[in-house]
């Protein structure tokens, strides 16, 4: 039994929710988003909630209960408050700037990467070592943040390259002569 799944998915104040077969939409101060439930769930829309059951006991149907039900429960908050992810940038010469809606990073290279922001994502640099991703969508959000980090991640020995903020890079010592 999945102890997430079993528990109603709550609709937060000024959100309105609907379900029309297996397509829950939601919509709030922040925007609309859907998401299209697996037909290995049932969907119903509850005064107390969104509540989701699988159809059958089978393995398949219970493996994406509680996943759907996480998913249901992140579009409630996205079109409620939102999604952000915080970057780091570590690094002699290393920083960020917005260039109109591109962000342009200097990582050591020897051009500038300019990353295109998405639809949907607002990128923000409120100073030249860090980025702030936010969206509505989390996956959407996640994906932008994990794309930034990926041109230059943290390296073991100093540290330097893009890092979430709060994530802990695992030191390495250097040779010894």
């Amino acid at each position: 039994m999945s102890r997430i799944g079993k528990k109603p998915v709550v609709i937060p104040d000024g959100v309105t929710a609907t379900v029309e077969g297996q397509t829950v939409k939601a919509k709030g101060p922040k925007g609309e988003l859907a998401f299209v439930v697996n037909d290995e769930v049932l969907v119903k829309l509850e005064d107390t909630g969104v509540k989701v059951d699988p159809r059958d006991q089978s393995k398949v149907a219970r493996s994406k209960w509680g996943m759907s039900r996480t998913m249901i429960e992140n579009i409630f908050a996205g079109v409620k408050t939102g999604f952000e992810k915080k970057l780091e940038i570590n690094g002699v010469g290393y920083r960020a700037a917005m260039q109109g809606k591109n962000l342009q990073l200097s990582l050591g290279f020897s051009h500038e990467v300019v990353y295109k922001t998405p639809e949907g994502i607002a990128i923000a640099v409120p100073k030249p070592t860090e980025i702030i991703v936010t969206g509505i969508d989390k996956q959407q959000v996640g994906q932008v943040a994990a794309e930034i980090r990926e041109y230059r991640g943290p390296e073991p020995y100093k540290g330097k390259g893009v890092k979430y903020a709060g994530e802990k890079i695992v030191r390495k010592e250097g040779k010894k002569k």
